[in-house]
């Protein structure tokens, strides 16, 4: 089928589920998991300088999910039970795969990924040249872009309902400091560099502290932006509390290489990674 066509028929089927029970449907739905595991659809993708959502491809993951069985599977001495196999066929993509990281089938890597003992999930996107470090988790439709550091323990959100719904987006060269979290379809654009232990997600504030006034903005970093974990206070009943925010305090120079200009940072503003 050519894409619009699956477009159509996955779109009908996620309105009516009786569809899933015809051979063309269910054919469909596997044909288009493929083309998401292959790279040549993307759950996100940047057009004109702004991230589309292509929402009947989670539709398409979502009724993937109930066409599938649970089944048993191994690794070596390890059992699972689970509906979705991992990922194949990794030498041949170019892809290191550290035991016992995962990448679930349906997701993507470029050639030039490594990925330790983390987890990549279904539908999402990771660029040639990143590294998924140690415990960091990929959730399902994030989209990561290339040459990003995701450094140990970081947790980026998955998003599958509403199929319309935003997922998390890390643009090409970011930085992203040890046990970070990035959730609710924030971006963090180009070249930013999260400190360790910054928690973002659609409402956190973020604080813009390099001018004499603070401007606060929410679900997006700009790019080459610096960002320090934070407290903000706030009112309740019981009284004032700190409350967590993300502060930025700077922005990477120009005048360097992208290596020398993270170094440069991490030691300018004393970022803990």
């Amino acid at each position: 089928m050519e894409l619009g066509d699956l477009e159509r028929t996955i779109s009908a089927a996620y309105q009516d589920r009786e569809l899933l029970k015809k051979d063309g449907t269910r054919l469909a739905v596997e044909g288009v998991i493929k083309l998401l595991d292959q790279g040549k659809v993307r759950v996100a993708e940047k057009v004109d300088g702004e991230w589309r959502v292509n929402a009947w491809l989670k539709e398409a993951i979502l009724l993937y999910f109930a066409l599938s069985p649970l089944e048993k599977m191994e690794a070596g001495e390890l059992r699972f039970f689970d509906k979705i196999r991992t990922k194949r066929g990794l030498k041949k993509q170019g892809i290191r795969v550290v035991p016992p990281g995962v990448a679930r089938y349906g997701s993507f890597l470029e050639p030039g990924c490594v990925l330790m003992p983390g987890y990549v999930n279904i539908g999402a996107y990771v660029g040639a040249g990143t590294m998924v470090d140690t415990w960091a988790t990929v959730g399902s439709c994030a989209q990561v872009g290339k040459n990003v550091h995701l450094s140990g323990g970081v947790g980026l959100g998955g998003v599958l309902e509403p199929p319309s719904a935003s997922p998390v987006i890390v643009e090409d060269g970011a930085f992203i400091g040890s046990r970070c979290i990035v959730v609710e379809g924030v971006v963090v654009e180009e070249e930013a560099v999260l400190g360790a232990n910054v928690c973002l997600t659609s409402s956190t504030p973020i604080v813009d502290v390099t001018g004499a006034e603070p401007v606060i903005t929410r679900g997006r970093i700009p790019a080459r932006s610096v960002v320090i974990p934070g407290t903000i206070p706030k009112e309740f009943p019981a009284g004032t509390f700190h409350v967590p925010c993300a502060l930025l305090i700077g922005q990477r120079k120009e005048s360097t290489d992208k290596k020398t200009s993270l170094n440069d940072v991490l030691r300018t503003f004393n970022v803990q990674v």
